[in-house]
């Protein structure tokens, strides 16, 4: 049952309410003014809060005010015998869940404190997963490359520029791709990749601009592309360098006015979109062979991030260590390995050609065949694939 805090200046009101809601099964705790209240919130976690406006010194609008600056999930329910409309939506404005009249209608009262409870659970149990989220995509290290790459992240991710990442096989281009759109404003709105290598060239304007039914062979109905899935968030163009020219004329068209067509349609469609690229070649050496547009290029590389090799960053190998330690560990239901000085030197002696993902998959093979403490020996044994 939920803990809730109830403040108001008199004692007959304080006194059956905590009777009332203790026989619901809550923990009730009491507070007769505002500066009682503050104190108590202010070391106590509450999931619901029942806050009298008119008071004595601090009035219940004061009160509300300090909660709502509070990092704190708890829900307050404003009560009042003098409240009017202008009240209730003044106390709604300034963030109160509820507004209640006294002479308090107990069924209300307790429908309002539940539907109140859940909402706080909701709204906890997103904080959370978006937390599991964030420690999905984390980005370790703490080498000066891989600083410099957060260190870029924190600046442009707050605007809506357009950034080309660049960097190897492995390196983690994703990973600064969802960062950018992590600490963005968008973050809250759709997160849409599009792994361009991945898509043969005759699908990818369907792919990213949506088809109306009967365009080709194969267009049973209507399909929204990824620019429209993406609208209000962030589309990721990954492996922009193979994409066909034909595409790039398009995706030029949609960042320059922000508007799309569907394959087989003539009707502009409006989109708002942030577009982050990314690409393991040498974009500058594919314009001068003709296979790639420079236009393009150009209005894609406001801002350049470049993610630095593995072989770069060694320095960062028992962080990594660690976290992929942490992390397999896990997903495998298996104890924590430990690794040993040695072993992690062994590592960092290894030329990291796949970059983080081919570290990635030593490490769990480290953890599958190794012992409880993983050695240089076992590196040594299963650090390549064996024949």
């Amino acid at each position: 049952m939920a803990k809730i805090l109830v403040i108001d200046d008199q004692r007959s009101i304080r006194n059956t309410l905590k009777d009332i809601l203790e026989y619901e099964k809550h923990t009730v705790e009491l507070a007769e003014n505002g500066e009682d209240a503050l104190e108590l919130y202010n070391v106590n976690k509450y999931d619901v809060v029942l806050c009298d406006i008119k008071m004595p010194n601090m009035d219940g609008m004061e009160v509300l005010d300090n909660m709502i600056s509070h990092d704190n999930d708890a829900p307050v329910i404003m009560i009042s015998g003098h409240g009017n409309i202008d009240t209730a939506v003044d106390a709604i404005k300034k963030g109160a869940y509820d507004f209640i009249e006294k002479p308090l209608d107990l069924n209300r009262l307790l429908v309002t404190i539940r539907n109140a409870i859940e909402k706080k659970d909701l709204v906890t149990e997103t904080k959370v997963l978006k937390r599991k989220v964030s420690k999905t995509y984390e980005m370790i290290g703490e080498s000066e490359p891989i600083a410099k790459v957060k260190e870029m992240i924190d600046k442009v991710a707050p605007t809506d520029a357009r950034v080309l990442i660049t960097g190897g096989n492995g390196t983690g281009k994703e990973l600064v791709a969802r960062w950018l759109h992590e600490k963005s404003n968008r973050a809250d709105k759709p997160f849409v990749e599009v792994n361009c290598a991945a898509i043969p060239s005759e699908l990818i304007e369907s792919e990213l601009f949506g088809h109306e039914k009967g365009a080709f062979t194969s267009a049973h109905k209507q399909r929204k592309g990824k620019f429209e899935q993406a609208n209000g968030g962030t589309i990721f163009l990954d492996e922009i360098g193979d994409m066909s020219l034909t595409a790039q004329a398009k995706v030029l068209r949609a960042l320059q006015e922000n508007i799309i067509s569907r394959v087989g349609s003539d009707k502009d469609i409006k989109v708002d979109v942030r577009v982050l690229a990314a690409t393991n070649k040498s974009l500058k050496d594919e314009i001068a062979e003709s296979k790639f547009r420079e236009d393009l290029y150009h209005r894609l590389s406001v801002i350049l991030i470049h993610v630095p090799a593995l072989n770069d960053r060694k320095e960062d190998i028992p962080l990594l260590t660690e976290h992929f330690n942490n992390l397999i560990c896990a997903e495998l239901g298996m104890s924590l390995k430990t690794f040993t000085d040695e072993a992690l030197n062994e590592l960092k002696a290894i030329n990291w050609t796949g970059n983080i993902r081919e570290f990635r998959n030593v490490i769990e093979r480290l953890i599958i065949l190794g012992q409880e403490s993983i050695t240089d020996a076992d590196v040594k044994s299963y650090a390549r694939p064996m024949a």
